[in-house]
């Protein structure tokens, strides 16, 4: 038997190489060879964005309420009432000038609003307005009345003066008002009384034969 000559078997591999190269054609196979390789679009890089949130706007610092005194009367004519501001800090002094007093204190805010507070559960509730006048109202011994108390200048304003004579302590508080009047309670050992009058200019007061010197009121 023979074999085939060369010639057949150059014509067998070239029909076979046809085949193979018309097999990929139709199918799309790549063969191991081929150099060709679709690449994978590359993900677009990510940007960095810049955060846009709005940083908030530092708040207008408050002006703390100026140093000042006030007086003036509730609105039922009933008593005199004084507040002292100093430093932020405040003193109050509620009196109907015959038996019923009461010193009060606290903090002043700085939009001008005070809660002052005394013995007995005495309470004032207060708001500065415009620097001009303190309105409010003012708890002492289960009353409530309300009040407006007008900026103060001296001698107008809150007295105050504390000694002890003939072995009696001594304490005594005063209210001036704009028209001179005074209203007032002196009490001796815890005993109230009307108080005598003061010199508006110097504050000078006789009690009990001896003479003492009232002073303006501070927290």
């Amino acid at each position: 038997m023979k074999r085939p000559g060369p010639l057949l078997t150059l014509l067998a591999g070239l029909v076979l190489g046809l085949f193979l190269l018309t097999l990929n054609a139709t199918t799309g196979t790549k063969t191991a060879s081929s150099p060709y390789e679709e690449k994978s679009p590359s993900p677009a890089p990510a940007r960095s964005t810049a955060s846009t949130t709005p940083t908030p706007a530092p708040s207008p610092s408050r002006v703390p309420a100026a140093d000042a005194d006030y007086a003036g009367r509730t609105d039922d004519d009933a008593a005199a009432i004084a507040v002292t501001v100093r430093d932020g800090k405040a003193i109050a002094y509620y009196c109907d000038g015959h038996t019923q007093e009461s010193w009060l204190k606290g903090d002043v805010e700085d939009d001008g609003t005070l809660r002052l507070t005394g013995r007995h559960g005495a309470k004032l509730d207060g708001t500065l307005e415009d620097g001009k006048r303190i309105d409010g109202t003012v708890a002492v011994g289960g009353g409530q009345h309300a009040f407006s108390a007008d900026r103060a200048t001296k001698p107008s304003g809150l007295w105050r003066a504390t000694a002890t004579v003939r072995s009696a302590k001594i304490d005594g508080g005063w209210i001036v008002l704009k028209d001179g009047t005074q209203v007032g309670i002196l009490t001796r050992d815890g005993k109230p009384s009307p108080a005598p009058r003061i010199d508006p200019e110097t504050g000078a007061v006789t009690v009990d034969g001896q003479q003492l010197t009232a002073r303006p009121a501070t927290p």
